[in-house]
């Protein structure tokens, strides 16, 4: 595929690459490198309606640039489509499943889209089948007779991986709809579209943008149909992105294989080091040979990711909940945050929020591990931990 701007050939370029020069202006004398933002809301049209650039609220010469590169980057034939939001990306994705359809979710996931479908049961009669999306057998059997498949992996917060291959390639053979969420690994880690996934989710807030500034989601299909399906619901709902915070995403993009090489290594550093501590009774990261979804990802990933869980020996006259609180309370590098996929290092005990599920464990840690200095990370890690009453 060939970028219609910056007339690379993508198919001859590494992905990290993709992510520097995807979406340029054309190589003309007096072009500017970068694409601009342009702020408007409406376009001169006084001719056939539809023909070119009409309305801000259906497309715009800031969205392109960033939907271009991101299609690339997903090894995709079409470019990307740009939402004000990870949720409203998840809620189009899921416009495609059918009043009283029933869709297979992982029990683990991100909380709003597990919220979102619990709504979607009571409004429009959702049949929701939450599974661990590990157990291959166990989601196959779920998938007989539903509509949509809706995976993480690996998933948030618990980390578990699926066997994408397997689980995509069976959804085909029964007619469902596939819709992968590739926040955590990114497309850089890997690319669903190849496994054979319908559509790809991502959270661009996270490590696309990469600055925690802000706020955006996107899809990414192979499909016309649904392509042309997924942006209808955008327009029809107003789920649109802001120029400016498109423009500071594709900025963001730039740097994406940078950051996202140094906070890998630096998760599968700490990963090892927080294994070996008396004070850690557990540590999940794909990394660690005794992860249990260590093969699957090290077979179908470009990397670990850089999301880190961990539970700690409880505290003196505390409970491991309340050990973990005061853990990270005594964190002073760390961002104690809600979010992930930023430059800084964030930290937050996931059952906090009253909405995660509640087959997560009340002390569990998520570390979303950022590209500061591995061992001032880990100093602070440690100096916090050596706090821990034995």
């Amino acid at each position: 595929m060939t970028s219609s701007k910056s007339g690379e050939n993508s198919e001859s370029l590494r992905p990290d690459t993709v992510a520097v020069v995807a979406g340029r202006p054309a190589r003309e004398q007096g072009n500017a490198l970068n694409p601009p933002v342009v702020f408007t809301s409406t376009y001169y049209s006084a001719g056939v309606p539809g023909e070119g650039l009409v309305y801000a609220r259906v497309d715009t010469e800031t969205w392109q640039p960033f939907e271009e590169a991101l299609g690339l980057l997903e090894g995709a034939e079409l470019p990307a489509l740009v939402f004000g939001s990870g949720l409203a990306a998840i809620a189009a994705a899921l416009s495609l499943l059918p009043v009283g359809g029933t869709v297979v979710v992982p029990r683990h996931a991100y909380q709003m889209a597990l919220a979102y479908l619990d709504d979607g049961a009571a409004k429009y009669g959702w049949q929701v089948r939450r599974v661990d999306i590990a157990d291959t057998a166990a989601v196959l059997a779920a998938l007989d007779g539903s509509d949509v498949l809706l995976v993480e992996s690996p998933t948030n917060p618990m980390l578990e991986v699926a066997d994408l291959p397997v689980l995509l390639a069976a959804a085909k053979e029964r007619n469902v709809i596939t819709l992968v969420d590739n926040t955590f690994a990114t497309p850089l880690g890997q690319q669903p579209l190849k496994y054979g996934a319908d559509v790809v989710i991502h959270s661009v807030t996270k490590y696309l943008a990469g600055h925690s500034d802000v706020v955006l989601g996107a899809l990414v299909t192979n499909s016309p149909q649904l392509r042309e399906e997924l942006k209808q619901y955008r327009s029809l709902h107003g789920a649109v992105a802001g120029p400016m915070e498109v423009w500071l995403a594709l900025r963001g993009l730039r740097t994406l294989g940078l950051r996202l090489d140094r906070a890998q290594a630096n998760a599968a550093e700490l990963a090892k080091r927080l294994a070996a501590h008396p004070k850690v009774t557990q540590v999940r990261h794909p990394s660690l040979p005794n992860d249990p979804g260590h093969e699957r990802a090290a077979a179908q990933m470009n990397g670990f990711g850089a999301i880190i869980g961990l539970r700690l020996l409880a505290g003196a006259g505390a409970t491991t909940a309340e050990t973990a609180d005061a853990f990270i309370s005594d964190l002073r590098l760390w961002v104690p945050a809600t979010s992930l996929g930023g430059v800084e290092s964030m930290i937050e005990r996931r059952r906090r929020w009253p909405s995660e599920s509640k087959t997560v464990p009340e002390d569990f840690i998520r570390l979303s591990v950022g590209i500061e200095n591995l061992e001032d990370l880990w100093a602070d890690l440690a100096q916090a931990l050596d706090k821990i009453a034995g």
